[in-house]
């Protein structure tokens, strides 16, 4: 299988750039996991208590309102709120129940 590029859908391909995003993101990562061990004692762990996917799913809804807010304040064309479709919930479009 080929990688067939579509000139009129697809972005061109990267140049060098600046900034190495994977260095950014494990620097972040490092300091993130700092916050976490000053703000609650330790770094996040497994079976602590909380359900994973709650949490994963409540972040991934902050970060597409921020991300929606940006793409508006730099004049995106985005849909009218009247041609979206209603919200799903996680258990829709995972297919899986959040534990209780």
């Amino acid at each position: 299988m080929s990688d067939i590029r579509d000139p009129e859908r697809d972005q061109p391909l990267p140049t060098p750039g600046g900034q190495p995003v994977q260095a950014v993101l494990i620097a972040a990562l490092t300091e993130r996991t700092e916050y976490g061990r000053r703000k609650y004692g330790t770094p996040l762990m497994t079976d602590n208590g909380r359900d994973a996917l709650t949490d994963a799913w409540e972040e991934a809804l902050d970060l597409l309102t921020y991300l929606t807010q940006m793409r508006l304040e730099r004049g995106d064309d985005m849909p009218a709120p009247s041609q979206r479709r209603p919200p799903l919930d996680p258990v829709h479009i995972l297919g899986i129940a959040p534990t209780l």
